[in-house]
């Protein structure tokens, strides 16, 4: 078991607060990832977890045991560090063992240790390089392969894979998806990229300015954002934003007219609407179809375009000047400054009032 609570978790500097009020539950062979934009307080949350900082004030408990003030060492957690910080004249052998060698542990132990985490991560042929003759992928296996030697009770990332290229991080996404499976551990995950976020976690906590916006999968969020913030940040491309005003509202729905010029009927019925409040409405890329007949169209300017074999991003304006983007066919590139008709699936579109959080849900949901 590894089952991690925090209740009330706050850390401040210099009489600045950084994270205010952290209530979070993260159960055994979860693997969780912390997202929010840089200086949200993700990376600072994972170091008072692992211990590299005081906490100002709350609790964390490992398996109903206070850990909040306990040093890093005693804490059995092990954490893998955005640099490799490996030790340049040692072997990858050595690399991986060496912390087992000043515990004292037995030397078969150690060899079996290291011989397994070799296996896991592909290692064996590797094992007597320098970390000069690796490339930085395989630097980074190393590094957490002195994870795994360790068989800690949760494995804490902090943006491991930001020192590689693109190619690599793909690479290393699923050679940490498929050591989670291997592993069945537990592990706590820091990064900005939401793409990790979408393909790696089992829940994700998406964080800002030192809170928890909303926790849960990654289709949860994608799907039923709780405000703006989550809505724009979870989805790549990014949620396109229209703003409106309440038209009508009945039992079954209501009706919202858009400044960009067109009025739709939304299946969110029960909402605390009235009308002529003002709202956002929110549609994501795949969920715009050109279209020149039938409900919910809404003219547009064609800017400039992303092709991408498959599909192409095509990123417009409204007539009020607000920008979307459209997931279409990867053969068509309309022309810049071209006039195209969209229709909005009102099935799949997102009502935000005017503090950005979410009213209601789009009918259609995938847990």
């Amino acid at each position: 078991m590894a089952e991690l609570k925090i209740r009330n978790l706050t850390k401040g500097f210099d009489g600045l607060e950084i994270i205010k009020g952290i209530d979070l539950d993260i159960r055994d062979r979860e693997f969780v990832v912390f997202v929010g934009p840089s200086g949200c307080g993700k990376s600072t949350l994972l170091r008072l977890i692992a211990g590299l900082e005081d906490v100002s004030g709350g609790q964390i408990e490992l398996d109903g045991r206070d850990i909040t003030d306990l040093p890093p060492a005693a804490r059995d957690l092990a954490m893998v560090f955005q640099t490799y910080a490996l030790y340049p004249h040692m072997s990858v052998r050595r690399n991986l063992s060496f912390a087992l060698e000043l515990a004292r542990a037995d030397k078969q132990e150690i060899a079996r240790k290291v011989e397994d985490a070799a296996r896991i991560l592909e290692l064996g042929p590797l094992l007597e390089r320098k970390p000069r003759q690796l490339s930085g992928g395989q630097r980074q296996r190393v590094a957490i392969g002195r994870a795994i030697v360790r068989n800690p009770r949760i494995f804490l990332f902090d943006e491991p894979l930001s020192n590689l290229d693109a190619a690599l991080r793909v690479q290393m996404r699923l050679e940490l998806a498929r050591l989670h499976q291997e592993l069945k551990a537990t592990m706590i995950y820091v990064t900005h990229d939401q793409v990790e976020a979408m393909t790696l976690a089992d829940k994700v906590v998406v964080l800002n300015g030192g809170r928890i916006e909303q926790v849960g999968s990654p289709m949860t969020l994608y799907h039923s954002p709780a405000n703006m913030f989550v809505a724009a940040f979870i989805g790549t491309p990014r949620m396109g934003f229209l703003k409106g005003r309440v038209g009508a509202v009945n039992a079954d729905g209501c009706a919202v007219e858009v400044d960009a010029g067109c009025r739709l009927v939304l299946p969110l019925g029960g909402a605390a609407l009235a009308v002529g409040d003002p709202v956002t409405l929110g549609i994501r890329p795949e969920h715009l179809n050109r279209s020149e007949t039938g409900p919910c169209l809404m003219e547009v300017t064609a800017d400039v375009s992303e092709r991408l074999g498959s599909d192409t991003y095509c990123h417009v304006r409204t007539d009020s000047g607000e920008p979307l983007t459209v997931r279409i066919r990867g053969d068509f590139s309309p022309r810049y400054g071209e006039r195209l008709r969209l229709s909005l699936d009102v099935d799949h579109c997102h009502l935000f009032d005017r503090d950005g959080q979410a009213i209601g849900q789009p009918l259609q949901q995938v847990a």
